[in-house]
């Protein structure tokens, strides 16, 4: 049985993926989220890079609605989210992952200024704001996503930490 404090943990999660505050997921809040990183690291959105995170955040909004979307309206709501983060994902944390990685993976390429297939921790904490996470909590959060402590923070450390963040356990 799941507990209401499990819903309730995965619940204030919604607040994430809302990124215009109306009440719902929809398409529209995945391209919020990605112009709001080509805004903030200066990238233009017809660049192979721009390009691919519009098309990493479409892969992550199908996911999402193929998970969460029982009405088939196009439009998540907090109980939709609650019930497909409850029901599909608790028991399955990596197919989680996966909706998410070509948007996670376009985005760290996004933040990685120098090429070298990373983001700094400094580069992943931007990424944070731009997803809502507030300033004072950004950069201690991508801090921790810095397994190793070599001040970057690649797709195999950011995938895992985020099912684990979408997925928490009863």
């Amino acid at each position: 049985m799941v507990s209401s404090e499990y819903e309730g943990r995965i619940a204030a999660r919604f607040a994430t993926f809302d990124q215009d505050g109306n009440g719902y997921i929809d398409r529209e809040d995945f391209y919020g989220a990605a112009k709001a990183l080509l805004t903030e690291f200066a990238v233009a959105a017809r660049s192979d890079k721009g390009q691919a995170l519009y098309g990493g955040a479409e892969a992550f909004w199908q996911g999402m609605a193929g998970i969460a979307d029982r009405d088939g309206d196009q439009r998540i709501t907090r109980e939709e989210f609650v019930n497909g983060a409850v029901k599909r994902l608790r028991d399955n944390p990596d197919r989680f992952a996966e909706i998410a990685r070509p948007f996670l993976h376009a985005a760290l390429d996004v933040a990685d200024t120098d090429g070298d297939g990373a983001a700094t921790t400094e580069e992943a904490g931007r990424v944070l704001q731009c997803l809502g996470v507030p300033e004072d909590s950004a950069g201690p959060a991508a801090a921790t996503l810095d397994a190793d402590g070599d001040g970057k923070v690649g797709e195999a450390d950011v995938v895992p930490a985020f099912a684990r963040y979408f997925t928490v356990p009863e």
